[in-house]
């Protein structure tokens, strides 16, 4: 990691991706990363901190899971620990929470979703058939129905963040094996696409729906059939 720090892609920094780290209970931890894929190896051990500095509000419901008081969860849904689901947010019928997922206030489980080692900010909805491991949603994010975030190569070889455009041309080495993709804030995902290992989307992007995406997508642009990239007007 420390010889990509030396040739920092500003596009796809924290800073840039995520514009008010406020919007999650991992702001810190983003903080004191270049890129947001460094944070996923420290999800577990950064939910078992942040239980200890929970304030009454928050109910341990099983081991290592506390949930907010004021978040609805359905009696089919599946939480394994660790694990934080903030205020106001919904987890729906048949949610399959495995664990290592800090999920934010006002957003959205839906059913039959499926979340491994993820940081969810405020106001994101994954509501229908989704499954998002190893990936990082940002504020106000939306992942449309059966949209999923593949976090293993086929061949199984670690992952490499590269640019889906030419004018952006780049190759970062993760170092990571697992590695879904990292969604910046206002980010639209439409209804059955996937993100494949190291997608990397900038902040207010739209991916049209039944897209096949793999690498890096400007900020503010819209991301069309046949992998068209186009700079929203």
């Amino acid at each position: 990691m420390e010889e990509v720090k030396a040739d920092v892609v500003k596009e796809i920094t924290v800073a840039e991706l995520y514009r008010d780290l406020s919007h999650t209970m991992a702001g810190e931890l983003l903080q004191s990363c270049t890129y947001p894929w460094e944070a996923l190896p420290k999800i577990s051990s950064l939910i078992e901190e942040l239980a200890l500095t929970l304030d009454a509000d928050y109910m341990q419901v099983s081991e290592k899971v506390w949930i907010h008081k004021t978040a609805k969860v359905f009696q089919s849904a599946y939480i394994a620990g660790p694990c934080i689901i903030g205020p106001e947010t919904e987890v729906r019928q048949c949610a399959f929470i495995r664990g290592n997922a800090l999920v934010g206030a006002n957003c959205v489980i839906g059913n039959s979703t499926e979340l491994k080692n993820v940081i969810i900010f405020d106001n994101v909805q994954v509501p229908h058939y989704n499954y998002v491991g190893d990936s990082i949603l940002g504020y106000k994010s939306h992942m449309g129905a059966g949209s999923i975030t593949s976090n293993v190569k086929s061949d199984k070889t670690l992952v490499h963040v590269k640019s889906a455009v030419p004018m952006h041309a780049f190759d970062i080495p993760t170092g990571l094996k697992k590695f879904g993709a990292m969604l910046g804030d206002h980010v639209e995902v439409g209804c059955n696409s996937v993100l494949n290992p190291g997608t990397v989307i900038g902040h207010d992007t739209n991916i049209y729906p039944l897209s096949p995406v793999r690498g890096y997508v400007p900020a503010e642009s819209i991301y069309k059939t046949g992998g068209v990239i186009t700079a929203k007007e």
